[in-house]
């Protein structure tokens, strides 16, 4: 019947019903990964992803330098774009490296017995959610991946490129991987473009230490891999970003869920992502971001 709404559940994972901690025991290796400050996904698929991507860059890398910039005689042109695109290029790797290797946001798992819910001293009529994948109790805005077989807190997606999901704490650093990419790939194109141009004009016998038909393929495929990765990366941002303005995650917008969490300004959750206040950190993959912090701040600012 089109007048009437039904109400939607978040997802069955969720429900109350599920709620059975006489079958939870605190598995032994709970406190393994966390414990020990080590975080890392061992899937196939990423981890192939993973190998290809720094392949990918370190190619890019190698045509940059060896094909286009030690060839040019112009000293000053080579020097400028090496530091450049060499910056971009270790700034990307770096943030792909802490977006690989920190935790997401992995709830607590097997956390659901029946000793830690008494705990808890919950008020009557109160209802909390047991994830039954992982034995864990989940928070709002928790959802499980079936790939880290774990509960992620502001779950946004699990990229095998990252070999990782996407959640609370390291979407930062995913951010910057897409923009950083994104940058040296159209870097990558702008030169590929200008080094043809001044072969076609000059002979190609002295644009390039490698024979001219090597020369042509390398650069073919740098300028197929720069177009691709630009196109993917600078969607990837635009969605990351947009996501991080609206505070609504790509499972959330998926599953067209209820909003049931503060609503912020736009300013405010790029904080909360980011870190608080507004400084060059916040391009630094290196510095993370004080999400507390942002989180208490969004009252008084």
């Amino acid at each position: 019947m089109s007048g009437v709404v039904t109400p939607r559940c978040r997802d069955i994972e969720r429900r109350a019903g599920y709620m059975r901690p006489e079958e939870c025991a605190v598995p032994p290796s709970v406190t393994s990964a966390l414990a020990s400050g080590r975080w890392f996904i061992r899937d196939v698929c990423g981890i192939v992803c993973v190998v290809l991507t720094w392949f990918l860059v370190l190619y890019a890398d190698f045509v940059v330098m060896f094909v286009m910039l030690l060839p040019v005689r112009n000293v000053v042109y080579s020097v400028i774009n090496a530091a450049v695109f060499n910056t971009l290029a270790v700034l990307a790797l770096t943030s792909h490296s802490r977006a690989m290797c920190t935790d997401p946001g992995a709830v607590p798992k097997g956390n659901a017995t029946k000793e830690y819910i008494e705990s808890l001293h919950l008020k009557p009529g109160q209802v909390i959610y047991k994830c039954p994948k992982c034995c864990s109790i989940k928070p709002n805005r928790a959802h499980h991946c079936s790939v880290c077989k774990r509960c992620i807190r502001k779950m946004d997606h699990h990229c095998p490129w990252v070999n990782n999901c996407v959640g609370e704490n390291n979407q930062k650093f995913f951010v910057l991987f897409t923009m950083y990419i994104a940058l040296i790939s159209l870097h990558a194109l702008i030169m590929t473009g200008l080094h043809f141009s001044f072969c076609f004009q000059q002979d190609w016998t002295k644009c390039s230490s490698f024979p001219p038909p090597t020369t042509v393929i390398l650069l073919i495929i740098l300028c197929f891999e720069g177009i691709l990765f630009f196109i993917f990366t600078t969607i990837m941002f635009g969605t990351q970003i947009h996501s991080i303005c609206a505070d609504e995650t790509g499972i959330e917008q998926l599953k067209k869920e209820e909003r049931r969490w503060a609503k912020k300004s736009k300013w405010m959750n790029l904080k909360v992502v980011f870190g608080h206040p507004f400084s060059i950190a916040w391009f630094n993959p290196l510095a993370m971001p004080e999400h507390g912090k942002s989180d208490m701040l969004q009252y008084i600012v």
